[in-house]
């Protein structure tokens, strides 16, 4: 078995080969210290490599309890009477394990936990999502039910209702064209303008404003900051007002995301979650490693609030570590759930036709070397390519699979944030056709740009993620395709968008 297809083989025997307990299937165990210290691949900045807490500390948390959630509407789609009923509805709990038996059990259980939100009222509100002008404001894409899907109401008190926040889905859930919800690809939910929609409102009736703006600026810090890179690159917000923060948040597209330990100075392309499990490196810095299914458990705990009890260096996120009674947690039943509901994601059906231009294109694809580094048909070789400026250690070599060569990409991502191992990660080629912005950044809002010659010069206008205050600016590197005649340019594209 090649090792591409590891993580999706290790997906089916999880499956199928668990052994019983107590009814249900028994769950890898997630923070096992020995995995987790070798989890991921080093920063660039080595010294400054994320340790996370001891499984003695991790087991002391409480597991958060799933309760069951409800659709939120747009309020001229809001069914009569819906709010009322909502709020006579008793708290239920929608999580139990004892029930959890065949393997569809699993799945659809994971699917709850996809779902399931992880905090109430921190980044949305129950006033924004009932108000017109919020999603008016915002460009907030519906299904074709009137829903707005990235968010789910929650009632954990009869008579009070909650919007949830910081669930998969709220990310990794996109609404096509025809209002269709595709859960696992590319999220189109405009969160970081939410955020800035949000922060103004929050500092229009704050009672003092001064403290609520000190608060803003060390809440950047505590999510961005890289104090053992000179200059810290989020250094610049500490002397940014509340209207300047929001415009930064602001001027992030749907597909493109700030995430923890990231910037939103330097953001990331949301990543798709369908074939995830066929993936050997995580995040697009390659940073988290997957050997095994635990392994996309432990990335869900991490990225699931586990991560703001890292060390990095000398900076202690969380200064001294909490009391792990007042914190929530997955369960090892939830996350194994979870991992298997995205190892079962398939894509959407495929529009495009495999005509004679596709044909072309596929040909195209092949002769020009395409195929070495995106091999069908996963197309992602799963391995690592420097970003210009990073010196590849030789213990690396020997450890990772990386390629001899740097694409040229803009290496902010890679060398500029906590996640910045010095490495971009091969990313797949299937599913194109229903991603939204391209880049590792999220530069470039499709295929037709990114094989524009025109992106790599300074006067280029980027079609995704720009900047705030940002007019134009290069989107370099990866100039493959970029000489070939108009003509195989539109061929390779129509083949791109069959994958």
């Amino acid at each position: 078995m090649k090792r591409r297809s590891l993580c999706g083989l290790l997906c089916l025997l999880a499956l199928g080969a668990r052994p019983s307990r107590g009814g249900g299937k028994a769950a890898p165990r997630t923070w096992d210290d020995e995995a987790i210290a070798s989890l991921e691949v080093p920063l660039a900045a080595r010294a400054a490599s994320a340790r996370h807490v001891a499984s003695d500390f991790y087991y002391r948390i409480p597991v958060r309890p799933i309760y069951k959630s409800y659709p939120v509407y747009h309020p001229d789609r809001e069914p009569p009477g819906y709010w009322a009923w909502l709020q006579a509805q008793e708290p239920e709990l929608a999580w139990d394990a004892s029930k959890l038996a065949a393997d569809e059990d699993w799945i659809r259980a994971g699917e709850i936990v996809f779902d399931a939100p992880i905090g109430y009222g921190s980044s949305l509100r129950v006033e924004e999502v009932r108000d017109r002008a919020w999603y008016q404001g915002v460009g907030v894409p519906l299904a074709r039910d009137g829903t707005m899907p990235f968010s789910r109401y929650v009632i954990r008190k009869k008579g009070q209702v909650e919007i949830g926040g910081g669930a998969c889905l709220s990310c990794h859930a996109r609404v096509m064209p025809d209002g269709s919800l595709v859960k696992g690809a590319p999220g189109n939910f405009p969160a970081d303008r939410a955020l800035a929609y949000h922060l103004r409102a929050q500092a229009a009736s704050a009672r003092a404003p001064e403290k609520f703006l000190e608060t803003t600026r060390l809440g950047q810090r505590l999510l961005f900051g890289a104090p053992w890179l000179r200059p810290d690159p989020v250094a610049a917000m500490e002397a940014m007002s509340i209207e300047e923060i929001a415009a930064v948040y602001e001027a992030i597209p749907p597909g493109v995301s700030t995430r923890v330990n990231l910037s939103p100075l330097i953001p990331a392309q949301i990543p798709d979650l369908i074939g995830v499990g066929r993936r050997r490196h995580l995040d697009r810095t390659g940073l988290v490693r997957q050997r095994d299914i635990a392994d996309l458990m432990r990335y869900a705990a991490l990225v699931q609030g586990a991560n703001a009890l890292d060390r990095f260096g000398d900076l202690q996120l969380l200064e001294p570590l909490p009391d792990p009674a007042r914190l929530n947690r997955y369960s090892d039943e939830q996350l194994f759930a979870l991992a298997l509901y995205l190892c079962s994601l398939r894509p959407p059906r495929n529009p495009n036709p495999t005509d004679e231009a596709a044909r072309r294109g596929r040909e195209v694809f092949f002769r020009e070397g395409c195929a070495a580094c995106h091999t069908p048909p996963l197309y992602t070789n799963n391995m690592l390519t420097p970003a210009d400026g990073f010196t590849v250690p030789e213990e690396d070599r020997a450890r990772f699979d990386v390629l001899a060569r740097a694409v040229g990409t803009d290496p902010g991502l890679a060398l500029r944030t906590r996640k910045g191992t010095g490495y971009y990660k091969v990313p797949a080629l299937t599913g194109l056709w229903y991603r939204g912005a391209l880049e590792h950044s999220g530069s470039v809002a499709a295929l037709e740009d990114w094989f524009d010659r025109r992106r790599t010069r300074a006067d280029y206008v980027p079609t995704g993620f720009r900047g705030a205050g940002v007019r134009t600016r290069a989107v370099p590197g990866h100039e493959f395709g970029l000489g070939l005649p108009p003509g195989e340019k539109r061929d390779l594209i129509a083949f791109l968008r069959t994958l």
